[in-house]
């Protein structure tokens, strides 16, 4: 297990990086709904901008293997994924009392596929975060991740699944200590509470606080027990621009990568954040926004970068893009190439957009008075907490790539009876390298998760609990199997020597009679054997 802190074999110099990039060409068929801020569209969007820029062909580009009702359950409980698998627009009217339940209904709509869509964008974040414990990339992208907002038996904020945790889980099986960054205008109380009560993860939120969704992620919420001080919130107000926003970024993760040493760092860049965004109220330019992704790229650490919120979905498309050129270490041009997507960019068609002149309510005392409080909790942490010795389990096997095949069921789950019968388009010929990821063979890793959480009194009323990181259990089927069949010889050979011994004592009282027949008489004996 790594203990982080050590530069990319790629990277030292700062600029070059191996990059693998997880893009489904199904992803944007999904539809939430008429009237719905959520548009998976933009993913779409945003493959097609790297298209013609040119970035695909300096990445690995793999289909994510869509993660299986078992992976989904390492954080999730067993009857809210199999709720999801279930849901449909035509059976909904009949499971009310669940939709409740699981808070699905308006900000949470059924659609169809809705859990092949789940599926898809967990298991790209799920499969980047292998890519990394195996070290065939420095930083992994899935822009279609990021659903933070997702809790451990219910739905929330547009959310489903939560595929950050189920990352970090998966990069716990490699890294002591796992850094979680949030850049949405939205706090990250999904990943924040599943981590709440462990010092192997810190999260850090940076986030518009006081009257805003979902209410959450106040500067006092430090963690709880062993977990204290490992969740930084940074509560923000409206209008907050680059320069003010990075006066804080800087600072505190300098501080954060210095002391906590992560061996892994997972970045959600909800594009909520950026000006003129439909529902956020920050002011933040596309280089602004992506200056924190350069800034976290500068520290040499395998990266996870993630999607999030956004729901102006040109602008959204415009930052990941940028974004994914930083992660290569390439800068693009702001004129626009033409694409089937170019309408959506005018009148200006470039990669770039003004902030606007809105009021920044942040004033300068008040940034320096979070930054201040918040590097005071970090100087109350003990450096790179160690991890106590423990069994750790099994690396999920990195799947053989195999260029040639095409497999028109790949999205099928072995263990599901849902009906696949959509057609499969191949993703456009500009890409130079492109995969299909087999299906990860993967051994059963039952996570205790979300137990224990003692957040506060407030949290206590909730039906979400935090992830026990430190007791992994692990299935071990060849332990099991060894000992089973030396059970079975040692039945086996019990059952042999007592049909031996019983065979030779029938045998000698047989001997006996015959040496008693010879001394009495004979026909007696043999009256007596019979």
């Amino acid at each position: 297990m790594e203990t982080g802190g050590n530069s990319l074999p790629s990277g030292p110099d700062g600029v070059k990086r191996k990059v693998s990039y997880f893009y489904d060409p199904e992803v944007g068929n999904y539809y939430y709904g008429q009237g719905h801020p959520m548009k998976p569209h933009r993913i779409r969007m945003t493959h097609a901008l790297l298209a013609h820029y040119g970035l695909l062909q300096h990445m690995q580009v793999f289909k994510p293997v869509p993660a299986r009702d078992k992976v989904l359950c390492r954080f999730h409980a067993d009857d809210y994924v199999a709720f999801l698998k279930s849901i449909t627009p035509e059976t909904q009217q009949d499971q009310l009392r669940q939709l409740k339940r699981f808070n699905v209904g308006e900000d949470c709509p059924v659609f169809d596929g809705l859990y092949s869509f789940c599926q898809t964008y967990a298991g790209g974040s799920v499969g980047g975060a292998v890519k990394l414990n195996h070290k065939v990339c420095d930083i992994a992208v899935n822009w279609s991740g990021g659903l933070h907002h997702a809790k451990k038996c219910e739905a929330s904020g547009f959310c489903y699944v939560n595929d950050i945790v189920l990352a970090i889980l998966e990069l716990l099986k490699h890294y002591e200590r796992v850094l979680y960054v949030d850049i949405d205008i939205h706090h990250g109380d999904g990943v924040e509470e599943a981590f709440y009560t462990t010092d192997r993860v810190m999260t850090v939120s940076f986030h518009k606080f006081g009257d805003y969704f979902p209410g959450t992620g106040d500067i006092r919420d430090v963690g709880y027990g062993k977990g204290k001080y490992y969740s930084l919130n940074v509560p923000l107000d409206d209008g907050i621009d680059d320069e003010s926003y990075h006066f804080l970024f800087k600072p505190i993760m300098g501080k954060v990568m210095e002391v906590f040493k992560p061996g892994a760092v997972v970045l959600q860049c909800g594009a909520d954040s950026l000006s003129g965004d439909r529902l956020g109220c920050f002011n933040l330019s596309i280089k602004g926004h992506a200056e924190c992704v350069r800034y976290m790229r500068s520290f040499n650490v395998p990266l996870l970068l993630l999607g999030g919120g956004g729901y102006t979905i040109r602008n959204v498309a415009r930052c990941w893009c940028y974004e994914t050129g930083v992660a290569l270490g390439m800068e693009v041009d702001d004129k626009m190439p033409q694409h089937e997507y170019y309408e959506y960019f005018g009148p200006d068609y470039t990669l770039h957009v003004a902030p606007s002149n809105m009021e920044n309510k942040n004033t300068h005392q008040m940034l320096e008075e979070i930054q201040g409080k918040l590097l005071d909790y970090l100087s109350r942490l003990q450096h790179a907490p160690s991890v106590q010795f423990q069994e750790r389990p099994p690396d999920t096997e990195l799947p053989e790539v195999d260029e040639d095949r095409e497999d028109k069921d790949e999205r099928r789950d072995p263990d599901s009876d849902m009906e696949v019968d959509d057609e499969r388009k191949p993703i456009p010929s500009r890409v130079k390298r492109e995969t299909v990821e087999s299906e990860i063979k993967d051994p059963e890793v039952n996570v205790d998760s979300t137990r224990g959480l003692e957040k506060a009194a407030a949290a206590e009323a909730t039906s979400a609990k935090a992830l026990d990181i430190g007791s992994l259990k692990i299935e071990e089927p060849g332990v099991k199997l060894e000992e089973t069949s030396k059970q079975n010889d040692q039945i086996l050979s019990s059952k042999v020597n007592n049909e031996v011994t019983a065979q030779r004592v029938k045998d000698f009282a047989l001997l006996v009679l015959i040496s008693a027949a010879l001394n009495s008489s004979l026909s007696s004996c043999i009256v007596f054997v019979l």
